[in-house]
């Protein structure tokens, strides 16, 4: 049976695929997940991978697809450029390109660049999520935190992205878990409660001491060593630790902050929150999956309004 509906709404990731269908009223008429993301799709092919989730839902031949994220990249399907901060994302739709030689309407979203000679920066998908999220922020300047592999921090003036900083936190707690000899004080850990005394006190000491970041590092392994700190607080720690660099990094580079907007969710979502309000900010939080259909969603209506 044919699933009808207005457009289809892809965010691929590094790592990730996600597509919804969408219905004319908005609502979600159908969805896929998986693990086709571009490091994936760039070895199976773009296009097959995108018709398999199509196909599985029954979409419609002639159903739209508007696309944000590394399908956009210069390893992805087609390039999609970047627009240069400072940005109306409003400006986001109007630059979109669109896949050649297919059977359908496809249309890829572009990044976001920085040029600051001192401090060059890319984002590519979280444009999207701004887009989505700006409408429930309102008017007035807004500093947002947006967790992940890669977080960014983000400047905005209404609609304007100002400026905006990565810190690969999440990159970071991989490769030294797993690879250096942090990985042994941390095995057979795999999760720890948002709640956690040993992550709240890291976060805090490393956002007052981020000259002593890689000291705080070894520290996670001298604990284990010398007061039997167990694998799930040095996991904790070692979190905190990174986390809390981040904001130190985050909040010197944007100046004195009384609240962030989190956009954000599961398990890194309440991590995020609950370091933020650690260090005594007021969080308004966005849930991430629900801001990139938004923007998706934005995109697709000023391209294909009805």
């Amino acid at each position: 049976m044919t699933t009808a509906g207005y457009y289809a709404a892809v965010d691929w990731g590094t790592s990730s695929f996600r597509l919804w269908v969408i219905g004319e009223d908005g609502a979600v008429l159908a969805e896929r997940r998986s693990a086709e993301g571009m490091t994936t799709a760039a070895k199976t092919g773009f296009h097959k991978v995108l018709d398999g989730h199509l196909a599985a839902v029954s979409a419609p031949p002639h159903l739209p697809i508007i696309i944000c994220g590394m399908a956009g990249a210069r390893q992805g399907w087609r390039e999609a450029g970047y627009i240069e901060t400072p940005a109306p994302l409003a400006e986001i739709a109007g630059r979109a390109i669109a896949i050649p030689d297919v059977d359908r309407d496809i249309r890829i979203l572009p990044g976001l660049a920085q040029r600051d000679q001192r401090y060059p920066d890319v984002m590519r998908g979280e444009e999207t999520q701004l887009l989505g999220a700006v409408a429930l922020l309102g008017s007035g300047r807004h500093l947002v935190c947006m967790p992940g592999t890669h977080s960014k921090w983000v400047r905005l003036a209404a609609d304007k992205v100002e400026g905006f900083s990565t810190f690969m936190t999440g990159e970071l707690f991989e490769a030294v878990s797993r690879h250096t000899i942090l990985s042994h004080a941390v095995a057979g850990a795999e999760t720890f409660p948002a709640d956690s005394s040993a992550f709240a006190e890291a976060v805090s000491h490393a956002r007052h001491n981020p000259a002593l970041a890689t000291n705080l590092l070894f520290s996670v392994r001298a604990g284990q060593l010398l007061h039997g700190t167990g694998a799930a607080d040095a996991r904790a720690k070692l979190s905190g630790a990174l986390i809390g660099l981040e904001i130190a990094g985050a909040l010197s580079g944007f100046g004195p902050r009384e609240s962030v907007c989190l956009v954000g969710s599961g398990a890194l979502g309440r991590l995020y929150r609950t370091a933020l309000e650690g260090q005594g900010l007021n969080v308004r939080v966005v849930d991430a999956d629900e801001a990139v259909r938004a923007g998706l969603s934005a995109a697709a209506q000023s391209i294909w309004p009805l």
